[in-house]
């Protein structure tokens, strides 16, 4: 770069879309009539992306970016309350209508991440083949055993 001035981050909202999501924040999350103050929407919001674009975990977030606690309890928050999801509908609505959305186009990515102490066991695993026969050992000994 030629002047010197700095690049965009790639987690902080543009003031144009922060115009488009902000209502969304306060329609669907308002602050209480009373309590304690809730953190910035929009630094939250620039932490959850950051924390989504760097893959960190959430207790190493940059400190600038707010507490790492509130940050995730804002992120579960707005998961719950569906803010995410709206905000997917306007932006995707507004780029529609600037013709931007070629939709025959588009994919979907994915992460994956090791699962901890082995995941989760919801379900047995069903059988993808047939039933493997057992060994002959195995039938030497069943037979012996009679």
């Amino acid at each position: 770069m030629e002047d010197g001035a700095a690049l965009a981050t790639i987690w902080e909202v543009p003031d144009h879309l922060w115009e488009q999501i902000h209502p969304v924040i306060l329609e669907l999350d308002p602050p209480k009539p009373s309590g304690r103050k809730r953190a910035d929407p929009r630094l939250m919001l620039n932490g959850i992306i950051f924390r989504l674009r760097s893959g960190s975990q959430w207790n190493h977030l940059p400190r600038e970016l707010g507490d790492d606690s509130t940050i995730h309890r804002t992120f579960q928050r707005w998961v719950e309350r569906g803010v995410f999801q709206r905000i997917w509908t306007v932006l995707a609505a507004d780029c529609a209508e600037l013709g931007g959305v070629q939709w025959e186009w588009q994919a979907a990515d994915c992460a994956m991440g090791k699962a901890r102490f082995g995941g989760m066991r919801l379900a047995p695993t069903p059988r993808t083949g047939a039933r493997r026969a057992a060994s002959a050992a195995s039938w030497s000994k069943d037979r012996a055993a009679r």
